[in-house]
């Protein structure tokens, strides 16, 4: 429902922050890598996920779309709820948690706090392939200046094409037509041929 929210950074805690944005002020619950990385900031804009309950509704804030994109995965999988997931992106970096992922790392996945073999072994189960096929640097931020090319190829990969696949075709589509094309003419050739 927010893609993200900001605006004047009334309040920070470890825990949580409040923006004001357009004389709203968002209660939006953070982990302690987000809380680093905001700084003494006074105006800040956060990556946001809205949890839906009977009984609540509650904002969860990034420090940017990696991070959020970690997040998402990591409460796909039964048995972790959103704070299990901020929990573990406080305890160890969002890089640490991919990694530990990717290589099968249980033991550093079980030393976070709530997490025991079974629910680490069960992450690195279901999370290790779809973290591959992502690629390494999908937790960077994302720069201003990106190229036609990374911005085709995050967008192919979003849409859950395999990134060595998506980036032969781009490179065919690119060389076939000079470089000449914007994102959306090469996605859609890319598309045709993917």
């Amino acid at each position: 429902m927010y893609a993200y929210i900001d605006g004047k950074l009334v309040f920070k805690s470890p825990a949580f922050v409040v923006i004001d944005a357009g004389g709203v002020g968002y209660h939006i619950n953070i982990s302690l890598n987000t809380f680093s990385r905001l700084g003494a900031s006074e105006r800040c804009k956060l990556y946001t996920w809205l949890h839906v309950k009977e009984d609540a509704h509650t904002l969860y804030g990034f420090a940017d779309e990696g991070e959020r994109r970690l997040f998402l995965h990591l409460i796909s999988i039964s048995g972790i709820g959103p704070n299990t997931g901020r929990m573990m992106l406080s305890s160890i970096t969002p890089e640490e948690i991919q990694n530990a992922i990717i290589s099968g790392n249980v033991s550093l996945i079980q030393r976070i706090k709530g997490i025991g073999p079974k629910s680490a072994q069960r992450i690195i189960l279901e999370l290790q392939d779809k973290l591959r096929k992502e690629g390494p640097d999908t937790l960077s931020t994302v720069p201003l200046n990106k190229t036609v090319r990374e911005e085709a190829l995050s967008a192919l990969v979003m849409l859950g094409f395999a990134r060595q696949a998506a980036e032969k075709v781009l490179d065919q589509e690119i060389n076939k037509n000079n470089g000449d094309l914007t994102v959306e003419q090469l996605i859609k050739f890319a598309l045709k041929s993917l």
